[in-house]
């Protein structure tokens, strides 16, 4: 295994997935939270009907993957305000995406390689740019995150006591759907369109079930996302013919299944068993929403 990591494309590809994991951390724990799990697997499908357009164009596919996959972030985020209406444009977003996608795809005469290498993901044949690429695009988003985290946090908790407030929810809401599409296009060159829901969800929910504190969440989801990235490319590497991103996924559905079955969400959990379903879960509810209402309103003082 150690001798791998003197291969150039071995390095390129542990930077590049390292990167995406803690980035994918960050933008995981708000997704979970705000309930945007649908909405983070429809602008990836989206944004591959932006990669197709971009072939038949003769441009890079990354760009038109990241073009369509913005848009329809913004979209989202302007036209659903509510849960409801939100479900319904990303559906219909959705579909129209796939289908311009497949259309792009049947008016292309060439090998559409590169289309699929988003569809499926390629990190091992990352190259020194998209490393250089990644790591700028990734310490953008992250420097942004920060400088939102406090009120987006407030915005995330409680949406109506935030704009009672005077913070602009709304504006919160589409910028930062704005900085997960980007989130999305990095993470897509390594897990593909159709498998990057794992980085984004698979360690955000799996840390948010072992502890409700914003910050701990997402140290814990970036520790979990670095070891699936570590261990799936040493594991694909080792077999020559498993895909990294089935390693991937395989290893984040395998932490999330015990831990899902097993701890209950937020302070106070215990095995499952222990207490009555119903009572259990108002309890944890409770709970979860003051000590988390608790800390963004000391954010928002701050």
């Amino acid at each position: 295994m150690l001798n791998l990591l003197h291969y150039p494309f071995m390095q390129n590809a542990i930077i590049t997935g390292s990167i995406v994991a803690v980035l994918a951390a960050v933008v995981g724990y708000f997704i979970v939270a705000r309930s945007l799990t649908f909405a983070a697997h429809a602008i990836p499908n989206i944004g591959f009907a932006g990669a197709a357009g971009a072939v038949l164009a003769g441009i890079l596919p990354v760009y038109g993957f990241f073009a369509f996959a913005f848009t329809a972030a913004v979209g989202i985020g302007i036209i659903g305000t509510r849960a409801r209406e939100r479900d319904i444009v990303v559906a219909v977003l959705m579909s129209f995406g796939l289908g311009l996608g497949f259309l792009f795809l049947s008016l292309y005469s060439g090998y559409a390689q590169r289309v699929y290498g988003i569809l499926f993901g390629s990190i091992l044949g990352i190259s020194v740019q998209n490393v250089l690429v990644t790591g700028v695009a990734a310490a953008i988003a992250l420097v942004l995150l920060l400088t939102i985290y406090r009120p987006l946090l407030f915005c995330t908790v409680d949406p109506q006591a935030a704009a009672a407030r005077g913070l602009p929810v709304a504006i919160l809401s589409v910028l930062f759907l704005a900085l997960a599409s980007l989130a999305i296009s990095l993470s897509a060159q390594m897990m593909g369109a159709l498998l990057v829901f794992t980085l984004l969800v698979g360690p955000a929910a799996t840390a948010n079930r072992l502890t409700r504190r914003p910050g701990r969440t997402i140290l814990l989801a970036a520790f979990l996302g670095l070891v699936y990235v570590w261990v799936g490319i040493g594991a694909a590497a080792l077999s020559g013919r498993l895909p990294v991103s089935f390693m991937v996924s395989a290893l984040a559905f395998a932490v999330y299944l015990p831990v899902r079955l097993l701890a209950s969400p937020g302070p106070g959990r215990r095995l499952s068993g222990s207490r009555k379903p119903g009572r259990e879960r108002s309890s944890d509810i409770a709970i979860n929403r003051r000590v988390l209402t608790t800390e963004a309103e000391e954010c928002s003082i701050c």
